[in-house]
């Protein structure tokens, strides 16, 4: 199994490696951007990872036009690890109206359990490892409209971890609406089929963002409905309001 999923990421991950050599440029840009998402309830797409208190969430991205280097790192706000992701992606199609990405990570979810220490009873945070890969289809209508595909595939490394997740989001996403001077909106509306082993669930997601124009600071509401299935832990319906900090630099190899 580990020998598969190895050759599966090695194939959606670096389909197209070879065309990054071929940049005949002197000066490329790399860039260095970042959220800082501080939230009332620290929820996830996959509901039975959800934290379910409040958290904060660090996503940064670092690369250049086609690789980067993307951890996902998650805790409350008493300090104690959630989730870790280490992605590495590579954008095999950058630009155009249909572009693709793909990725793989390993995955490190922190969970709660009380295990017996000296003879007593310890709640003890036990990190359970798993690894994965994406593939990111999209289809840009417009330059603020798009649809896509998100797929990716995780496997459990650890006894008492969910070994094998399918997840896969069709989704639509509307950037840049003008709702008064220089204040825009996004709205990315998605459905999603999740699948653990020999459970499954179908959800509506939906996620809402307000943005002052070249101001670091803007506020983000995510809402969760589970529709059918039978994922363990999950609930049916979850959502949470965070304050999101940005950043974005581009730096230009000389």
């Amino acid at each position: 199994m580990k020998n598969k999923l190895l050759s599966f990421v090695l194939l959606f991950c670096f389909p197209c490696a070879g065309i990054a050599q071929q940049d005949d440029s002197t000066k490329k840009p790399y860039h260095l951007s970042g959220t800082v998402n501080v939230t009332n309830n620290g929820i996830s797409l996959v509901p039975n990872f959800s934290l379910n208190k409040p958290a904060v969430i660090i996503n940064m991205s670092a690369g250049s036009n086609r690789f980067s280097f993307d951890p996902d790192i998650r805790f409350s706000l008493s300090a104690k690890p959630w989730t870790m992701l280490f992605w590495l992606r590579y954008k095999a199609i950058p630009t155009g109206k249909f572009r693709l990405t793909t990725g793989a990570h390993l995955g490190l979810n922190y969970k709660i359990s009380t295990l017996p220490v000296n003879g007593d009873s310890v709640e003890t945070n036990v990190v359970r490892r798993y690894l994965a890969a994406e593939i990111v289809p999209n289809y840009f209508i417009t330059n603020n409209i798009s649809v896509g595909i998100y797929y990716l595939y995780s496997y459990g490394l650890d006894p008492g971890t969910v070994r094998n997740t399918n997840f896969i989001v069709l989704n639509t996403n509307f950037s840049n609406i003008r709702i008064a001077n220089k204040i825009y909106a996004g709205i990315k509306p998605q459905v999603y089929y999740l699948k653990q082993d020999d459970r499954q669930g179908w959800y509506l997601n939906a996620s809402l963002s307000l943005a002052r124009k070249n101001f670091p600071l803007s506020a983000g509401l995510i809402l969760n409905q589970r529709l059918s299935g039978n994922i363990a832990g999950a609930k049916n319906f979850l959502w949470s309001v965070g304050l999101i900090y940005s950043f974005n630099k581009t730096f230009i190899e000389k």
